[in-house]
């Protein structure tokens, strides 16, 4: 009966079969190599053929799971009585055989020709043939499929910065329409739930049904697929030969393997292309938001129905059990109210493989990274729970501990004030101070750049890589201490940069995190002058919104606190050296970029502090006119993450003051007839100069006058 149903199944296949599909990584592997050799024309054609041929495995590995694995297909007489093991591996040695049959129907090749390396599928996983792809077209003059292949790319890779320059220049193009920016591999749920989620913010309840559903169906779609992508070989290419495990043993790693997959699908549908991070409760967020829009357009029979799905990832929900008691009075006691089928049999397919998962991490070893957040908790067993619960408790400390700091400690330099405070600005972690730094010590600053500048070094003034309105400076402490071991600036302002980034340092770090050290991640001391014949009709930023330490989705109202973003910094603080210019305050905003909430206006010896995640989006309105310098400065509680040109600079600096003190030591010994002496005596008056740096010795009674220090010296 099972082969019937499958020989039945590949006759119906073979009809629909487009011939021998060539493996794609070896299409892919000849593109590329046209490519380098410049022959576009075939490395184009090649590309899209490994793209057709990648795409074509992939359904045919959907449809052949899913026809095989119905249940139809293995139907067949089981002996009432008899060996265990042809009970189990029956089935499975029958759809083996299915997909073995169905796959080489499909592929017109055996099934291993088309097994890929894992750097190939992670190239075509992150859509790389498309980089190859644009250029090929854009040299082939076929702008409108360049730009596609472009778009295609960047979606996935938003933070490649080549591909981000070649869309700014495809979009000022005038042969470029904006119909040519389009994502080839789109994948239909996003598009529908994003457009979904933007009717429903909008109040606009009736599309919102209407995108949602499909999204949902979509999303359930992808799903399977990305389930049945998971019965691939087993991966462990690390294992050596002669520690391969035994019959009983390698099947239950793989089969782990494959349910440990199949959990992950939920991630891999609920990530937007081009990020790492996934939306945390994909599938009972879209039941939620139908729940309530069809409350809202006056279908109560469809909102109870989705209110009973969301049920089943939630049975002890309060406020949607109060709903589906309101419903049921509405409906009346009779109207059956029940989950959407396919929501329970998702639920309770899941419940079985997180239970097989957890017994063979108890029992078997390794790890389980639960995907869900609704999983039962008596799901788990009780020695994981234990490990669980301690997870949860670090994350609840570490909640509560950021909670207490918004009470902030004081600030351990006399006058230094707080002049705005988080309340003030409308946020949370945010404080501004003024007297970090004195009219002085900003003008040394201010002359540690004209210096620097003037050195070169790669100090000089350069176009902005956030404007072409503006031209960019930007010193390092590593490189001022470089510039000063030449000569080409004082020694005593590059020690004064360094100075005003530890003392920035202490004073944040006092006011945000008093029971946990902070150190120094960055500093750069940036000034940014207005081109003055390119500011007319200008309608850009000096730097656009952003947060520091992650990647801000206005969009989905999200910030993404992954790689490229420096997702280990803290704290972030500005310290600004000068006002005579027009424009470039800081301003906050909403997550949604355009929403201001606070504007900092600069001022010497001003310092703005804060957070640096998601809760202060932040920017700079456009130097206009003038030149605005100011110390970025980024703060970390990472030791690994510590800078260490810092580290380096202080050492430098510690050495330098070594050295000095032995100098001082020399010309306080030396005599007028070049003599020794150790007298403790001060030189006479008018018997020549002496160092400026000579101390008296503690304790000695003197009435010389002191040197006059410079304000800097408060450090």
């Amino acid at each position: 009966m099972a082969s019937l149903l499958c020989l039945l199944f590949l006759a119906a296949t073979a009809a629909t079969s487009p011939g021998r599909l060539v493996p794609y990584d070896l299409l892919y592997a000849d593109g590329v190599r046209a490519y380098f050799a410049r022959d576009y024309e075939r490395a184009a054609e090649l590309l899209q053929r490994a793209l057709h041929s990648y795409a074509g495995l992939r359904a045919a590995r959907r449809d052949c799971r899913a026809a095989c694995g119905r249940e139809a297909a293995f139907l067949g007489e089981l002996p009432a009585a008899g060996p265990w093991e042809a009970s189990l591996f029956g089935p499975v040695l029958q759809r083996a055989d299915c997909l073995q049959h169905c796959l080489g129907q499909r592929l017109g090749s055996p099934p291993s020709a088309h097994r890929a390396s894992r750097a190939s599928r992670r190239d075509f996983e992150r859509r790389e043939p498309y980089n190859y792809l644009q250029v090929a077209f854009f040299q082939l003059k076929k702008l409108d499929q360049a730009v596609s292949a472009a778009h295609t790319f960047f979606v996935a890779n938003p933070q490649h910065l080549q591909m981000r320059d070649d869309i700014k220049k495809y979009q000022r193009m005038s042969g470029v329409k904006s119909d040519n920016f389009r994502d080839l591999e789109a994948t239909p749920h996003w598009e529908a739930y994003e457009a979904g989620v933007q009717h429903y913010n909008a109040d606009e309840y009736l599309q919102a049904v209407v995108r949602l559903e499909e999204s949902l169906k979509d999303a359930l779609s992808a799903l399977e697929e990305c389930r049945a992508l998971c019965e691939g070989p087993w991966e462990d290419e690390d294992e050596e030969e002669e520690m391969q495990p035994g019959l009983y043993e390698a099947i239950s790693a793989h089969y782990v393997q494959v349910l440990k997959c199949r959990q992950q699908c939920v991630l891999d549908i609920a990530t937007k292309p081009g990020r790492i991070s996934a939306t945390e409760d994909f599938i009972p967020s879209h039941l939620d938001l139908l729940h309530f829009a069809y409350d809202q357009v006056g279908n109560q029979a469809l909102a109870a129905e989705c209110a009973a799905s969301y049920l089943v990832f939630y049975p002890t929900d309060e406020p949607m059990l109060k709903k589906m008691k309101q419903y049921r009075a509405e409906l009346g006691e009779d109207a059956a109210i029940t989950p959407r089928e396919n929501i329970q049999q998702y639920v309770q397919r899941s419940l079985m493989e997180k239970k097989l998962i957890y017994y063979a991490v108890e029992h078997l070893g390794g790890t389980f990274n639960d995907p869900d957040l609704w999983t039962p908790d008596e799901l788990i067993p009780e020695n994981l729970k234990e490990k669980h619960r301690e997870d949860q408790e670090k994350q609840k400390q570490k909640t509560v501990g950021a909670d207490e700091r918004v009470k902030r400690g004081s600030v351990p330099f006399e006058g230094v004030a707080v002049v705005m405070d988080s309340q003030q600005m409308n946020g949370t972690h945010r404080v501004v101070f003024d007297g970090v730094l004195t009219e002085s010590e900003c003008k040394d600053l201010l002359h540690l750049t004209k210096a620097a500048g003037e050195a070169g070094g790669g100090v000089r003034a350069r176009r902005s890589p956030h404007t072409p309105h503006e031209r960019f400076e930007g010193l390092t402490t590593g490189k001022a201490m470089q510039l000063a071991q030449s000569g080409d600036v004082d020694w005593r302002d590059a020690k004064l940069l360094l100075q005003a980034s530890e003392k920035a340092r202490k004073i944040i770090q006092s006011y945000f995190s008093p029971g946990r050290k902070l150190h120094v991640s960055f500093t750069h001391l940036v000034c940014r002058t207005a081109v003055e014949e390119e500011q007319e009709g200008r309608m850009d930023l000096s730097h656009p919104v952003h947060a520091d330490n992650c990647l801000l989705d206005p969009e989905g109202q999200e910030c993404w606190r992954e790689p490229p973003a420096y997702v280990y910094r803290d704290y972030s603080g500005i310290l600004y050296l000068n006002d005579d210019f027009q424009g470039g305050g800081l301003f906050f905003t909403e997550m949604d970029t355009v929403t201001v909430t606070a504007e900092v206006h600069p001022k010497c010896g001003r310092l703005v502090a804060f957070s640096s995640g998601k809760e202060n989006p932040h920017g700079v309105w456009a130097v206009r006119r003038g030149r605005r310098c100011a110390l970025a400065l980024w703060y970390t509680h990472s030791r690994e993450h510590a800078e260490q040109e810092q580290l380096k600079a202080t050492e430098l600096i510690e050495q330098r003051n070594m050295k000095q003190d032995q100098t001082d030591k020399q010309e306080c010994q030396r005599t007028d007839d070049g003599s020794r002496s150790c007298s403790d005596s001060p030189p006479v008056a008018n018997s020549g100069a002496r160092s400026s740096s000579w101390r008296h010795k503690p304790g000695s009674e003197r009435t010389q006058h002191p040197k006059k220090l410079r304000a800097r010296d408060e450090f």
